[in-house]
């Protein structure tokens, strides 16, 4: 590779550093927040769109900041009920070969160019996720929540599916094909999220959660130094991999 092109990767680490630095000013202060997932294609008329402004206006009645990928579609009715409620509504967009359309519902927009940056924001300010019917952006956000809290590498929070017309033939199949028949899950990760069908229930469970009612991942395992070694970039510090002693 030519030196002038090692100059400009190595650059490159710069303009990821800046983005970071960008998206935690902007939201460090943000008031606990909620984010949610979802379809860009559905329409105003489409029950889960219409059912997602009401989840954004319960979300600010509650008390929360609404954040979403700032989009049409669901991102655009989360943020469309948390701007009417005059709620904070966050829109943390992304740019695309395709160009995105910034829904107009936001009182606090981020452009992001790099996906993996956008997701440690969605995740690092969140108290939960709900996530409604969407397509591989929306499936790709719920397994990586999942996987943070199996792992233990972020405090577990609720994530809430909304719409057992959509969801529910994939929970069975995680069920039957991951869980029972090759269990390259256990049974109680299944507990890791709940399945529900109306913004009341999903906004319920968080608040439960939030205030200490009922919380959820109470049957992980906690690390043993965790509270002692925290850390601030939105995951958990853990321990060290073992490596095979050498002789």
């Amino acid at each position: 590779m030519p030196k002038t092109a090692l100059s400009l990767e190595s650059w490159r680490v710069l303009r990821i550093q800046g983005e970071f630095v960008e998206a935690i000013d902007a939201l460090c202060n943000l008031p606990p927040a909620v984010t949610v997932f979802g379809s860009a294609r559905l329409p105003e008329d489409n029950p889960h769109y219409i059912s997602a402004v009401e989840c954004g206006k319960l979300l600010v009645v509650a008390g929360y900041a609404v954040i979403t990928g700032g989009g049409p579609g669901i991102m655009e009715a989360a943020n469309k009920g948390a701007f009417e409620q005059n709620g904070t509504s966050v829109g943390l967009n992304i740019s695309l070969p395709k160009e995105q359309n910034a829904n107009p519902y936001q009182t606090l927009e981020l452009d992001f160019r790099y996906f993996f940056i956008r997701k440690v924001m969605f995740v690092k300010y969140a108290r939960g996720f709900v996530i409604y019917p969407g397509g591989f952006g929306t499936l790709d956000e719920f397994f990586e929540s999942l996987t943070l809290i199996q792992t233990l590498k972020i405090q577990p929070f609720p994530v809430v599916l909304v719409g057992r017309d959509f969801w529910g033939s994939l929970v069975d199949w995680m069920r039957t094909m991951l869980a029972e028949q090759f269990e390259t899950i256990g049974p109680d990760d299944l507990d890791l999220f709940s399945l529900v069908d109306t913004p009341e229930e999903a906004v319920k469970i968080i608040d439960d959660h939030y205030t200490g009612r009922k919380k959820v991942g109470e049957n992980l395992p906690r690390f043993e130094t965790d509270e002692d070694e925290p850390t601030g970039e939105g995951t958990r510090l853990g321990v060290p991999p073992k490596r095979p002693q050498r002789s």
